[in-house]
């Protein structure tokens, strides 16, 4: 009896350590099979992020136009740019007529414009088929500026302004300008043919668009940093651009308050905002092509550019438009 005991004690002592180890076996499969599980869950979730996630924006989009509204679209790129880092974008300053003709040919997708659209420019883009939207981005006062060593010119009324710039003036020195002045032969320089900046200033000041003197008297450039240097660089020049322009070399220029008729008022972000800065405060816009906002990357810096324009054009000199204005044109690209 106590061999039989002994060997029955054997029997369940074997068959316990059987049942723990079946136990720790199965749940070793078990944590594989959840692993496994886990694995595959986790493949397949990357999967649908890889499905489901945006593909990333490639292209090139070709801008050109007024030199102008240029430091203001040459910011939204390198800031889309961080963002955006495949799509490539082109800003070029051709002047706004000259953008105006590559926009029509259909050479870019949105054009610079320091100046609405003309009637016969809008014409030739129907012709071609270019339909288009204008959008407002900022407003900006063109500013007359005189050298640093200047001492005799604190305002200048737009009736003498007129007497320097149109046809066939008659002015050769300061004097002829005002009495009092000195009577130094007067350096005139000017945006070309090819800039909004000029037809705006020839159209409030000479009242016609295009019409300007035009002897050896006056230098047009259709670079405004060239303009910059030649007024910084002679006592006797005089010529004229966008603020920020004004902004950026203030250092190296005089800046000359305007009388348009209520009293000399020098530009500013104040000025021209509230329209005070007469006649030459000016809203500035680009154009955007219908058929090319249709390209993904296009339309996505346009988004970008209209969402960001207000805070970007005060670092660069310009004056915002009311957040309003923005949002309305916002909603035209819906």
């Amino acid at each position: 009896m106590k061999k039989w005991g002994k060997q029955i004690m054997m029997l369940t002592l074997v068959a316990a350590l059987t049942v723990v180890l079946a136990a720790c076996g199965g749940k070793k499969d078990d944590a594989s099979a959840n692993q496994g599980n886990n694995a595959a869950t986790t493949e397949t979730n990357n999967s649908a992020k890889e499905t489901t996630s945006p593909e990333k924006l490639t292209g090139t989009i070709e801008i050109d136009g007024s030199s102008t509204v240029y430091p203001i679209a040459e910011a939204i790129a390198e800031e889309f740019g961080k963002e955006n880092g495949e799509v490539r974008v082109s800003v070029g300053t051709a002047g706004t007529g000259g953008g105006f003709k590559r926009f029509i040919n259909s050479e870019t997708a949105i054009s610079n414009a320091s100046r609405p659209i003309k009637e016969k420019e809008a014409a030739a883009a129907k012709e071609k088929g270019i339909d288009y939207l204008e959008l407002s981005v900022a407003y900006d006062g063109l500013s007359i500026v005189v050298n640093k060593d200047n001492t005799w010119v604190d305002h200048i009324t737009t009736d003498e302004l007129k007497k320097i710039y149109e046809p066939n003036s008659k002015v050769k020195t300061w004097a002829d300008v005002r009495a009092g002045w000195p009577a130094e032969d007067i350096k005139i320089y000017s945006p070309d043919t090819n800039h909004g900046t000029f037809d705006y200033f020839t159209e409030e000041i000479n009242g016609k668009a295009q019409e300007s003197r035009n002897d050896k008297q006056i230098t047009f450039s259709a670079d405004t940093n060239a303009i910059v240097q030649g007024v910084s660089g002679d006592k006797n020049a005089m010529g004229y651009f966008g603020f920020s322009y004004y902004e950026e070399n203030q250092d190296k220029l005089k800046l000359i308050p305007v009388d348009g008729g209520k009293g000399a008022i020098a530009p500013s972000e104040e000025t021209i905002k509230d329209g005070s800065y007469a006649p030459l405060s000016r809203p500035l816009f680009i154009y955007v092509n219908k058929k090319k906002l249709e390209q993904p990357e296009v339309k996505a810096f346009v988004d970008y550019y209209m969402k960001n324009v207000g805070n970007i054009a005060k670092e660069v000199g310009y004056v915002a438009l009311p957040q309003e204005k923005y949002d309305e044109q916002m909603n035209l690209l819906k």
